[in-house]
């Protein structure tokens, strides 16, 4: 039986992180201000964009290495990732007083590269995905390294699990809040949080047609690998699901919807607009889910939005929102 995490761990999670991240903030907008009455919802924006690092993706780094033995913090830990990952497990490993070896897909934005970089982390390239697991399992044997997976484990989704904490503290209750999904950590941690101490919210993820691994996964009963992948949110591009983190969404995920990228664009542009935030396209998923997809499910509704990060640089925002 999968041990779904529960309330007490999530706040015992949140209490370890507390003097390594910070509390992002909430903004509240009306659709209309958004250009869109006639979905007229009030918007609850959980703004993790302006997260150490840029992201989410430090809370379920950092549950999992301060839970590391005196010794496996002397060996060090390493990752694969497409960007933010490599970010947040660098800055948690010089956070914590370790090393940290990531294996970066060559394609990664050389400012998440760079980045990365800048908070001490050693970085090795790799060709696609499948290698740059293959390259990180190899450092885990050779170096003893700890692997601090992107998005499955339990630990993992404790972290996660306690930016729902802080969001439903931040907001009146709330009818639904609307997730990105990458490899499904992000959603299956707030998902958790939320059900559990709001069980009436609803919650909806949120996918890119060209990377659907968790709306299959949910349709065959198990997690299910893709053989490509194709959208511009490379940050919500994970080839496949997983057992742990699957098993969670399962339990406490309502819905997932399909986004395109022309979709992610236009809700990155309202973002800017309206908002004045520059987002990547994963942080604008769940707009684009909310003024698309999910319309009829929420018209009328007060429902929350995760911003789930931001780590673009000018050139490659400005090509994507012009298309």
């Amino acid at each position: 039986m999968l041990n779904y995490p529960d309330p007490e761990e999530i706040d015992a999670t949140r209490r370890l992180l507390d003097a390594y991240i910070r509390r992002t903030p909430c903004v509240t907008v009306r659709s209309s201000e958004l250009g869109d009455a006639e979905v007229d919802c009030e918007f609850i924006f959980k703004l993790e964009l302006f997260q150490v690092t840029g992201t989410f993706k430090p809370r379920g780094a950092l549950s999992v290495m301060l839970n590391l033995s005196s010794d496996e913090r002397a060996r060090g830990v390493t990752a694969v990732s497409a960007g933010n990952h490599a970010i947040a497990v660098a800055y948690a490993a010089r956070a914590i007083g370790t090393t940290a070896k990531v294996v970066m897909i060559q394609t990664a934005n050389p400012a998440r590269l760079e980045r990365a970089r800048s908070y001490g982390a050693e970085i090795e390239l790799a060709g696609d995905g499948p290698s740059a697991f293959r390259r990180t399992k190899e450092i885990e044997i050779e170096e003893g390294r700890t692997f601090v997976h992107p998005f499955e484990g339990p630990r993992t989704v404790l972290g996660t699990g306690t930016l729902g904490v802080e969001w439903l503290e931040q907001s009146r209750e709330l009818d639904a809040v609307v997730v990105a999904i990458g490899g499904g950590g992000l959603i299956a941690g707030v998902g958790a949080a939320i059900k559990q101490t709001s069980p009436k919210t609803a919650v909806y993820g949120v996918e890119p047609v060209g990377a659907d691994s968790m709306s299959r996964s949910f349709a065959a009963g198990v997690p299910v690998s893709l053989d490509s992948v194709s959208t511009i949110a490379d940050s919500l591009a994970p080839p496949m699901a997983t057992p742990y983190t699957f098993g969670v969404c399962k339990r406490f995920v309502d819905e997932i919807v399909l986004v395109s990228d022309i979709q992610m664009r236009r809700a990155m542009a309202v973002l800017f607009k309206e908002l004045k935030i520059c987002v990547e396209p994963a942080g604008a998923a769940s707009l684009a889910a909310a003024m698309g997809p999910l319309r009829s499910s929420i018209r009328g509704m007060r429902v929350g939005i995760l911003v789930c990060g931001s780590n673009i640089d000018l050139p490659t925002f400005t090509a994507q929102v012009s298309l």
